[in-house]
């Protein structure tokens, strides 16, 4: 055992010892590389694949690619009422007569919207939080949307609030925090049947499992009581 870890650390340090940043012949193409390497899960090789992807591709192409981003940064909105992005005050949900306003399921981002309307089993409205709580990384309440949501629910305009954060340490301190908030003004919480693996963001769910977990969501009490 100890043998093989003497092994693997030699390697490791032959390899930093032998490293060699990555030269470019263009300064234009190094900065294209460095920006590109800034997307998650994008390291610096795979930055150089695509944007030497692009550079092949017609010129219209890349600049079509390219105003696309510019518009999307400059001119997308957030919903006034649930803080989901769209392209207009109101989005396509909210603005939806045939679903139900009094039922409010909240959620991280807008990638768990997505999730979710994917399933066709929910008919409601969202409430976009826009992360979780998470001191570690220096986010606490006020830096999410909590404050509107609690006024919602002063507001009478609720009978069912369903939280769908995923099941981590800090997507339940979240839920337990706007449950203490809401808690005087008696309306029905729920959260999502634990479907969803502990740990497990809502995003990576199949479609199934999440379309069940919302259908067969318990009160959020239980949850409290099971945890």
């Amino acid at each position: 055992m100890l043998q093989e870890a003497t092994v693997i650390l030699k390697h490791f340090f032959y390899l930093a010892l032998n490293y060699r940043p990555m030269e470019f012949s263009s300064k234009l193409l190094e900065n294209a590389v460095a920006e590109m390497s800034q997307l998650p899960g994008i390291g610096k090789r795979t930055a150089l694949r695509l944007v030497l992807h692009l550079l092949k591709q017609p010129e219209d192409q890349t600049t079509a690619l390219s105003e696309a981003l510019t518009m999307m940064r400059n001119e997308i909105n957030f919903c006034k009422n649930c803080h989901n992005i769209s392209d207009t005050a109101l989005c396509e949900i909210c603005a939806n007569h045939n679903r139900n306003e009094r039922l409010v399921c909240v959620v991280e981002d807008i990638r768990d919207v997505m999730a979710i309307e994917n399933t066709s089993q929910f008919r409601g409205h969202y409430h976009v939080l826009g992360g979780k709580i998470s001191p570690m990384d220096g986010i606490g309440p006020g830096d999410l949307t909590i404050h509107s949501l609690v006024e919602k629910v002063k507001s009478g305009t609720i009978d069912e609030l369903i939280f769908a954060l995923s099941s981590t340490m800090e997507g339940d301190t979240t839920n337990f925090y706007i449950f203490k908030q809401i808690e005087p003004y008696n309306i029905l919480t729920t959260t999502i049947a634990r479907g969803i693996a502990v740990g497990d963001e809502l995003e990576y769910a199949d479609e199934v499992t999440l379309g069940r977990s919302i259908l067969n969501r318990i009160p959020f009490e239980n949850s409290l009581k099971s945890t």
